[in-house]
């Protein structure tokens, strides 16, 4: 039995769809670009939404790198306080110990020659007292009185000498008027001792009430200008 065949059968389908969607693409026209068209509320909302978040970001930023800032000018100070100090307390340490030595060996100095002297004028006073007048007889009495004037006279020669060193056997007051005549020049040698910090903080020290006087009277003259 023959077949029977149509024309419908040798047409393809799938090819005439595709053909006629090629057809209907190239027919249309391409959508507006994106970057041609204006933003919209929502893209303009967003874009502000992240350019604020960005500042935020920055402005944490900065302040952190502030406080780091601060935080290490602190350290530079108080480093350079410290070396400042140390250098300075090491001169003044240095200085006190050189002074308080010198006057250390000194004293000692002094300390033994009054020793000695007060062993000497001991000695003479033992000798002297020893001299009994009451026992020398008819016969000694040239012999005894030549030593015990030999004995006076030594004694006297140690009395003189210890007066010369010693200005206070002499009962001299400039003795005690000496600490007193040479203040200012104790006053002069301390201060040329101190540093310029510690003359700088002297002299605030003796001059704070006229700067005080000298804000208040620049407040009362602020206020009354302003006043006007």
């Amino acid at each position: 039995m023959a077949t029977q065949f149509d024309a419908s059968d040798f047409v393809d389908s799938d090819y005439q769809a595709a053909a006629s969607a090629a057809k209907t693409a190239a027919n249309t026209p391409p959508p507006p670009a994106a970057s041609a068209r204006p933003p919209t509320r929502e893209e303009i909302e967003g874009q502000v939404s992240e350019t604020q978040n960005k500042l935020s970001e920055l402005k944490r930023l900065e302040e952190q790198l502030e406080r780091t800032r601060a935080a290490l000018e602190e350290a530079r100070r108080r480093q350079s306080e410290f070396h400042t100090g140390r250098e300075e307390m090491v001169q003044s340490l240095v200085r006190g110990i050189g002074l308080l030595e010198a006057a250390e060996f000194a004293s000692r100095r002094d300390a033994e020659q009054m020793a000695k002297t007060l062993g000497d004028l001991r000695e003479a006073q033992s000798k002297v007292q020893s001299i009994h007048d009451e026992t020398w007889t008819k016969d000694s009495y040239n012999t005894e009185l030549t030593k015990a004037l030999t004995t006076i006279e030594n004694a006297r020669m140690e009395w003189n000498s210890a007066r010369l060193k010693w200005p206070l056997l002499a009962g001299n007051p400039a003795s005690s008027e000496e600490p007193i005549a040479n203040a200012p020049l104790s006053r002069r040698l301390l201060l040329e001792q101190l540093t310029m910090g510690q003359l700088c903080k002297f002299g605030l020290a003796l001059t704070w009430p006229l700067l005080l006087v000298a804000l208040a009277a620049l407040a009362v003259f602020t206020v009354v200008l302003f006043r006007r």
